[in-house]
């Protein structure tokens, strides 16, 4: 099978963690009788400069065409820097949605696991950390982001946060369907003591819960709760199901669990090209040192393998050498001494240890 991937190198470590990546997905493709062809596209802070927006139309063209679309970091540094001084529309993040809402992906998984011997990185307790495995899934295009009326004056600030009954039901059933695969449990997230939108969601998951999902276990939280659950009690959770602005909140709590943003895929999907990144940021700092931790991204295009392409023998290789190769000797940013292109050849090494097809 032959698969057009889109690619969107990014800013600072992006490109590395990418190129990194893209050396393992050539290792593995191979043993799976898969062929990926690869276009790099501009993406981000470099778009800007170079184009004015940080996503050119010919990049959203081509997006839209292929048949998933990787992506590296994208953005700057914080504070008084060029690229946040633009109006809000041109300004990186806007582009990260832009291309989001072109793709037309409504789902953000976030899967946030402690892998073993690495729970001392965590900053719970090893004991609270260890065996951490949930899977956050987020309504990605609709809620407080999207809602309209949407404005600020100098006398008022209006956001809005609606969703309607398709909207809910298809994230919903995303989640329901996650689990089947799982551990069959799914925790829906709202604030429906005080938001009637809250209210709302909770009553259509139900709904789809009993008239299509009754296998899977169903349960409630208020989010504040569900906040204070996921840093104290991690393990209890299976699935994660909730609204755009709670599972942006969420996703970044439960993100710290691991100890390590560099080791935290996530992917975007919708009924087209799914779009598969990192969690972590584009990291200035540490740009163009060799240090960037790759592991993100190559657990980025494992989903990418399984959920946007149907290859799941070809992702579980992926997760298994990158887990083999952390358990050898992790990155710096863990405490080992490995730097981007050390791991990413264990990695690779670790590959030829594993069954193929």
């Amino acid at each position: 099978m032959t698969y057009k991937i889109a690619v969107l190198p990014g800013d600072f470590i992006g490109p590395e963690v990418v190129d990194a990546t893209i050396q393992l997905l050539d290792a593995v493709t191979p043993r799976y009788e898969i062929s990926l062809e690869y276009t790099t596209l501009p993406f981000g802070g470099g778009a800007l400069d170079a184009f004015g927006t940080p996503l050119p139309d010919g990049t959203k063209t081509v997006c839209a065409q292929s048949d998933a679309v990787l992506m590296g970091s994208a953005g700057g540094p914080v504070g008084d820097h060029p690229w946040n001084r633009v109006p809000r529309a041109l300004r990186v993040e806007s582009g990260i949605l832009g291309i989001r809402k072109h793709l037309g992906v409504y789902s953000n998984l976030r899967p946030v696991r402690v892998f073993g011997g690495l729970e001392g990185l965590s900053p719970l307790k090893s004991e609270v950390a260890r065996g951490t495995d949930m899977l956050i899934v987020r309504e990605l295009t609709g809620g407080i982001y999207f809602g309209k009326p949407s404005f600020n004056t100098p006398d008022e600030g209006v956001s809005t946060d609606r969703y309607t009954r398709p909207e809910v039901e298809r994230i919903a059933k995303v989640a329901f369907e996650a689990a089947r695969a799982r551990g069959g449990r799914v925790t829906s997230v709202d604030k429906a003591n005080v938001l009637d939108v809250s209210q709302f969601w909770r009553d259509v998951v139900v709904g789809v819960h009993e008239s299509e999902y009754s296998d899977v276990t169903l349960d409630h939280l208020y989010v504040d709760n569900a906040a204070m659950q996921i840093a104290s009690n991690p393990r209890q959770f299976d699935v994660i199901v909730t609204s755009n602005l709670f599972g942006d909140i969420l996703s970044d709590l439960a993100a710290v669990i691991p100890g390590s943003l560099g080791v935290l895929p996530s992917a975007s999907l919708g009924d087209g090209p799914g779009l598969f990144e990192p969690v972590h940021g584009s990291a200035p700092d540490i740009a163009g040192k060799g240090v960037a931790n790759p592991v993100g991204t190559m657990l980025s295009a494992a989903m990418m393998l399984k959920y946007g392409l149907g290859q799941p023998k070809a992702a579980e290789a992926v997760e298994g050498a990158v887990q083999r190769a952390l358990g050898e000797e992790p990155t710096k940013d863990l405490g080992g001494s490995r730097g981007t292109e050390a791991f990413t050849e264990a990695v690779v090494k670790a590959l030829s240890t594993l069954a193929s097809v």
